[in-house]
């Protein structure tokens, strides 16, 4: 379904040309599109109304058989009554001339007598109503898909099978899936009758519970779809008799997995054979369903689950038991359940002004995640500078001109389904005021648009427009005040600006009244803008001032990076940094700057640096740090390299272990627990740790025990009997043994104790009663030779199991808090160990009132008297912090008011620490005990907010809980692939592939960007794959220019700050076939040569038109032999030999100040640097692109102009400052003060950024040809454009050739505009790149560009297609055809400029003699061929 998806076209040829009028920028704001003919309104003329326009019934998806009718039903209603027509696989249907289809008049398709065969397929495909009222617009229904069942195929037949009486029987037989519905059995060769007891599954098997001897014969399946009927192979069915002995229990039919959509049904198959019968029983996801009771699930026969109207709670995994009493065997099978997109916002009618900026609003949702598009008037809404997607699905229009009113559709579409709603724009005459309030499509920028006029006198122009401030990316307007009003302080002034030649306006309101300037961001550099002025007061907008005309600055020349940075540690707390001068200076290098940043932190430090190295010392020990240098020249900071990232040296741990304890286990043994040092004190990788114990009575005698690996507790054994042992714990690494703990002591028993029963009954319990508490004391039972492990203390009002808490073996006293004053309570003690509680002891108080203030003490009767102490609580800890160590670790520290100053613990109190998280609600709190101020947290949760809180006892007094602290674990890579990963063709484009996906389940933060990669091995390298970088968190990703019919894998990992995550599993996806006579619009030529024409598709399935048929130009071709082919083939290689040749001789025998001057010309051509990422001037990118120092990084959230395209990272520019916030410049030079190069591909995605680490690929990218104004540098160069391309591009200085590398990447910031894109033809099933194409020089002005298309389709057909550059030196200075490079290895940016220079000085008389003679001979073989 998805590649058929893909296959659809659904612009035709007038829609195509629509489209691009619309991006064209519309030269006459007055006239109207073609379908959204609106009159013009006159002043003063009464508002229009919405009209309603929408359809009634809509098409759906369908399933025929040969021979047979279809009806696709459709009806729109509207006033006047639509036009109707149909469209197929996107190109609309001429039903006049048609004998098998016609329209039916309420608008729906009647196709009689289905045409279906191996071959030929024409009424096969997907289908849309398009309904048309001329002086309106026009509307698209939802795509509905028309199915043919094929000719019936066998995939499995009925085969002779035995059942014993009453058992199951089950009978296969698989046909094509949509001919399962024509499916039936007969049994002896009559028609077989399903009941209760015989069914027929889905899949079209036969199964029979309960076999009886009737049941026997020869079955056989039948298919009958339209045409003769078509039988299975016969297979008979033996019943044998029961023959009281048990048989193997085995599946018969085992589920399997499915995929449902809402609503439809599901049935899971099982059916088991065995002796005794077998039962079958059903549990999702461990738990037992009940079939009998519930009304959509039911047991079919055999043991077969049918669920139905599937909803989305049914997803999961389900098990089929079946169980005979002697064994029990299972199968599982996971449904998954989809649902068709939905909109959860439609899209809203909308009145506007000219000028204005709207935005269309709409929310889907659905399972997979569905796509969104926008189509007007039918046809599709192609992405531009004013035509921008925005939060993911919502349209916005900029500078909005009269041909954009009409009807807008938004059409959601996924896997499952596609659905539609539309809204219609209508665009008001300035002197009609907008009939409402201000609609929340309405964007800020231009609600002062909306205040209703009154009558009065209107502002006259404002005086003296001047712009005060100009820079490369905005421009600073100031006016004075209009002569009609000299104060002005009521006026509020709105400022239409656009660029040179573009008839499409853009406004900027002033945001108080009285305020007499604007500052117009988001320019491009080197850009000439017009802007103008009108002042509104309370009765409308005055007059308009003149236009000004503005031109803003271009951008400065700046250092390109430093190669070669490299970083090694010299110690465990230094590194030494070394790095090149840049290869493109572009003036004298001043100085340098280092960056340098711990790993997982956000605070970057530099260092100014004069030389080409530096030490940094004082850094943590093992600890790993990136580095990156920017150079420095008159103009300010550069291009920053690539980050390096090292460790610091590991050394021996500088702290010692935490929360060491001792547990008693016998007489003999005692086991030790300890926690790691902390993370940042451990310096290095932690390799064991050594125990060391000793008698306390002998502290000279200590014994040693090593403990490798992670181990975190060790049993020490052969201990004597009641002896007092201390002991200590050090941490190791691989460089020594760091510093140990203090002694912590324990005694061995004096005998080891019993622990086969329960504990015995306490010997006495003492309570005593408080007002909101009661003090409980107790005394170990009197048998002292079974185990105590603790005690379990019950309470409650009348009962004592309301409440119960356990406390060590070694406490004898407990405060129980938060009681009700004046009740009665029953107490319980209870004595456990291992084995389990022993007998309980009884004793019953009544707390005091609030009033009472006495202490009267009650005893157990018959019980020993027992002296309680003061139980007045303790003062809880105080200054509670939680330190965050790493993902899983948070410190908890404390103080205790009620120690000395100095916080030394001297007495046996401890502290009790508790955590929780809130998420889920329902978390418990967990609890450790420290005997320090301090307690290591492990095992936590990565980027999740912990809550910690402490208390103290002493004795059998303890405090409340303190004041919270709250800690975020630090971020973690993700543990977990992303999930649901798709991959579907882009309807129209085959060559264009989408792939969607789900976040991963374990992402361990927030996701800043995910990596595609694909390649059509799977088993390769993953270094071999190609990769598409995604930044953000965006689910869905756009990659062009693929080879058709080709299968393809892909894999996607997920990115946060702290690194990659794992790759998900492969997914395959072949692309479709595209037949000559389906060409796609990338494949064709359209208009005339030159900007914005098209080559033919020379790629792999370009095929030359064969005789009669006509050639790419719509004229017919005579028939030519092949001896003349070849002699034309030949003679214009050749031709272009000499031509190429002549170039090169003409540019070798250049002088230095020549070459000087086309380099000046070049930079004239290229902008002098001045290109803009939205600009459609692109300079060529770099020769060899390194992609591993490419990567992803979080930008600013600009709109976006292309739904589907990656945003573009902001580069690091100190240059391009706004006058908005001073704050802002300086941040800007502390990190972000480097320029990148453009860098992109029409696959949408923008390979930037500066932390991303990727497989070396290296290619040559095609350059856009220029499609905008730009200003030209005269040039002493005469030669034709394509000679003084090639001569700049390939015989350049060294510096020349490298500064051309590194475009002032600044041109990226604007927000507004479109991003460069780098198109190539694939000839390789993966791609295939062709050499940059310089812009020639043109006019200083253009018209609007066209949606992006390839290069080799933009070139004039008369134009030479530009050479191949390899990494051959031999071959540098040679001109050859468009072809694939494979290189294994891409040389540094040195050695590219050292073969450059190589080949300037290559080309010697003797050499270039030899060439012409070699080039004779060529010649004289031709003409031998011509000749014979």
């Amino acid at each position: 379904m998805a590649a058929a998806r893909g296959a659809r076209r659904l612009l035709s040829t007038s829609s195509l040309w629509l489209c691009c009028l619309l991006l064209l920028g519309r030269r006459e704001p007055g006239a109207a599109a073609a379908r959204s003919g609106s009159p013009p309104q006159s002043p003063g003329a009464s508002i229009r109304t919405f009209t309603p326009f929408y359809f009634l019934v809509e098409p759906v998806d369908t399933l025929s058989v040969r021979g047979s009718s279809v009806i696709l039903n459709c009806s729109a209603y509207s006033e006047p009554s639509p036009k109707i027509e149909w469209k197929k696989d996107g190109t609309f249907l001429n039903l006049v001339s048609d004998d098998r289809r016609q329209l039916l008049p309420d608008g729906s398709l009647f196709i009689s007598n289905v045409v279906h065969s191996k071959h030929n397929k024409p009424d096969e495909g997907y289908y849309q109503c398009v309904a048309t009222v001329e002086s309106l617009g026009t509307i698209v229904s939802r795509t509905a898909k028309l199915t043919v069942a094929g000719l019936p195929r066998f995939a499995s037949q009925p085969e002779p099978s035995s059942a014993y009486a009453g058992n199951n029987a089950v009978l296969n037989c698989e046909v094509n899936a949509d001919l399962v519905s024509f499916v039936r059995w007969e049994q002896n060769r009559q028609p077989l009758l399903l009941d209760d007891r015989v069914i027929k599954l889905p899949s079209g098997t036969l199964v029979i519970s309960n076999v009886t001897e009737g049941d026997e014969g020869l079955y056989r399946c039948v298919v009958e779809s339209g045409g003769p009927p078509k039988y299975s192979d016969e297979a008979e069915l033996k019943v044998l008799p029961d023959p009281e002995v048990t048989s193997n229990l085995m599946f018969l039919k085992q589920p399997s997995s499915l995929v449902r959509v809402i609503g439809q049904s599901a049935v899971l198959p099982c059916v088991a054979s065995g002796l005794p019968t077998p039962t079958i029983r059903w549990m999702k996801n461990e738990e037992a369903l009940d079939t009998e009771s519930s009304e959509r699930l039911v047991l079919l026969a055999g043991g077969s689950l049918d669920i139905s109207d599937v909803t989305e709670d049914d997803a999961g995994t389900y098990f089929c038991i079946a169980d005979n009493g002697n064994e029990t065997i299972e199968a599982q099978a996971e449904l998954t359940v989809q649902a068709q997109p939905e909109f959860l916002k439609q899209p809203a009618n909308i009145y506007a002004h000219e000028s204005m900026d709207i935005v269309f609003e709409c929310e889907v949702t659905g399972k997979p995640t569905p796509t969104v598009k926008w189509v007007k008037n039918g046809d599709m809404v192609i992405p531009s500078d004013y035509f921008k997607t925005v939060k993911e699905h919502n349209l916005q229009v900029l500078g909005l001109v009269k041909s954009d009113e009409g009807f807008y559709q938004c059409i959601a579409e996924n896997d499952v389904g596609n659905t539609q709603a539309g809204a219609q724009l209508i665009i008001l005459e300035h002197d009609v005021a907008i009939p409402t309030l201000p609609p929340t499509s309405l964007t800020s920028a231009t609600t002062d648009h909306l205040a209703p006029a009154t009558t009065g006198p209107l502002p006259s122009a404002p005086r003296d427009v001047v712009a005060s401030l100009v820079s490369t990316r905005f421009i600073k307007l100031t006016w004075r005040t209009p002569a009609s009003d000299p104060h002005g302080d009521n006026l509020t002034y709105s400022v239409f600006y656009t660029k040179e030649g573009i008839a499409r306006e853009r406004v900027e309101n002033t945001s108080h009244p009285g305020d007499m300037q604007v500052t117009i961001q988001n320019l491009m550099p080197a850009t000439v803008y017009i802007f103008r002025v009108m002042a509104q007061n309370k009765h409308g907008s005055g007059e308009s001032s003149a236009p000004l005309r503005v031109e803003t600055q271009p951008e400065v020349q700046l250092p390109g990076p430093a190669p070669n940075i490299r970083a090694y540690a010299s110690s465990p707390t230094s590194i030494i940094v070394t790095w090149e001068t840049p290869l493109s200076g572009n003036g004298e290098i001043q100085n340098y700057k280092l960056y340098y940043m711990e790993k997982g932190t956000d605070k970057e430090q530099d260092v100014d640096v004069a030389s080409h190295s530096y030490t940094i010392n004082g850094l943590k020990k093992y600890t790993e740090y990136s580095f990156r240098v920017v150079a420095y020249n008159k103009h300010g900071p550069g291009v920053s390299t690539q980050d390096v990232a090292v460790r610091t040296l590991s050394d021996v741990p500088s702290a010692a272990p935490q929360n060491l304890s001792v547990e008693v286990r016998n007489s003999k043994s005692i086991v030790i627990h300890w926690q790691p040092p902390p993370l940042a004190t451990q310096n290095g990788q932690i390799t064991g740790y050594k125990i060391r114990y000793r008698k306390a009575s002998r502290k000279s005698d200590v014994t040693e025990t090593l403990v490798t690996g992670t181990q975190l507790s060790q049993l020490i054994e052969g201990l004597d009997r009641g002896t007092e042992y201390n002991f200590r714990v050090a941490a190791l690494t691989v460089n020594g043994t760091g510093p140990a703990t203090d002694w912590l002591s324990a005694e061995t028993f004096e005998s080891d104790l019993d622990e086969t029963r329960v504990p015995e009954v306490p010997s006495s319990l003492h309570v005593r009663p408080l007002v909101t508490s009661i003090v409980v004391s107790w005394t170990p039972p009197e048998n002292q030779n079974i185990v105590v492990r603790g005690y379990a203390i019950g309470y409650g009002i009348g009962s004592p199991h309301a409440q119960t808490i356990k406390v060590d073996y070694k406490q004898r006293y407990y405060t129980i808090e938060n009681l009700d004053p004046s009740s009665h309570y029953v107490i319980t003690l209870k004595a456990f160990n291992n084995v389990g509680e022993g007998i309980p002891l009884y004793e019953s108080a009544v707390t005091r009132p609030h009033t009472d203030t006495s202490e009267v003490d009650l005893f157990v009767i018959n019980a020993p008297y027992t002296p309680v102490p003061d139980p007045t609580p303790m003062m809880p800890p105080v200054g509670v912090q939680a330190s965050i160590l790493s993902h899983d670790t948070i410190r908890i520290t404390w103080a205790d008011n009620s120690l000395p100053k100095h916080q030394k613990i001297t007495d046996s109190r401890y502290y009790t620490v508790r955590w929780k998280t809130n998420i889920p609600a329902n978390t418990k709190y967990k609890n450790a005990n420290a005997t320090t101020l301090n307690y290591l947290v492990t095992g936590l949760k990565p980027n999740t907010l912990y809550e910690f809180s402490v208390m103290v006892t002493k004795g059998r007094r303890s405090s409340t809980w303190s004041m919270t602290a709250h800690g975020t674990t630090f971020e973690l890579v993700p543990t977990s692939p992303p999930k649901d990963v798709t991959v579907v063709s882009k309807e129209g484009k085959p060559r264009t592939i989408i792939v969607n996906w789900q976040p991963p389940s374990e992402a361990n933060g927030k996701i800043t960007g995910y990596i595609i990669y694909y390649s059509t091995d799977v088993n390769a390298e993953i270094h071999d794959w190609v990769i598409e970088p995604v930044v953000g968190n965006r689910l869905t990703h756009q990659i062009q220019e693929l080879t058709l019919d080709t299968p393809y894998y892909f894999k996607i990992q997920a990115r946060n700050s702290k690194g990659m995550g794992p790759m998900s599993e492969a997914v395959q996806f072949r692309t479709p076939k595209a037949d000559s006579s389906d060409k796609m619009p990338n494949d064709q030529a359209s208009g005339s040569a030159g900007k914005g024409s098209r080559l033919p598709d020379l790629g792999s399935d370009y095929k030359p038109p064969m005789s009669g048929s006509n050639s790419p130009h719509g004229s017919p071709t005579s028939p030519l032999d092949s001896n003349m082919l070849l002699v034309i083939i030949v003679s214009v290689g050749v031709i272009t030999i000499v031509v190429v040749v002549i170039i090169a001789v003409f540019c070798t025998r250049r002088t230095t100040s020549h070459q000087k001057k086309k380099r000046a010309a070049c930079k004239s051509v290229n902008g002098s640097h001045k290109y803009k990422g939205n600009s459609k001037d692109v300079k060529p990118p770099d020769l060899w692109i390194h992609h591993e120092r490419l990567e992803l990084k979080p930008i600013d959230k600009s709109p976006d102009p292309n739904p589907i395209m990656t945003d573009t990272p902001i580069p690091r520019n100190s240059q391009d400052i706004t006058p908005v916030d001073n704050s802002m410049d300086s941040s800007i030079h502390q990190r972000r003060n480097s320029y990148r190069g453009h860098e992109s591909e029409d696959s949408m995605s923008t390979l930037a950024g500066r932390r991303g680490m990727r497989p070396k690929m290296m290619m040559p990218f095609d350059s856009q040809p220029p499609q905008q104004s730009v200003r030209n540098t005269p040039s002493t160069d005469t030669m034709p454009a394509s000679s003084s391309q090639t001569c700049c591009t390939d015989h350049q200085d060294p510096e020349g050739a490298t500064s051309s590398s590194y475009l002032a990447s600044s041109q990226e910031e604007d927000s507004g505009q479109s991003l460069p894109t780098a198109h190539v033809r694939p000839s390789h099933p993966l791609k295939s790149f062709a050499v940059p194409a310089i812009p020639p020089p043109g006019p200083p002005t253009y018209d609007p560009a066209l949606p992006s298309t390839p290069l080799l389709s933009q070139q004039a057909l008369n134009h030479h297609i530009h050479a191949v550059k390899t990494a051959s030196i031999g071959t540098l200075g040679r001109s050859r055809p468009p072809m694939p490079v494979v290189v294994p290895s891409a040389p540094e940016v040195q050695e590219t400029t050292r073969m450059l220079e190589d080949s300037e000085s290559s080309s010697e008389p003797d050499e270039l003699t030899k060439e012409m003679a070699h080039l004779e001979g060529l010649m004289k073989d031709l003409n031998a061929i011509t000749t014979a």
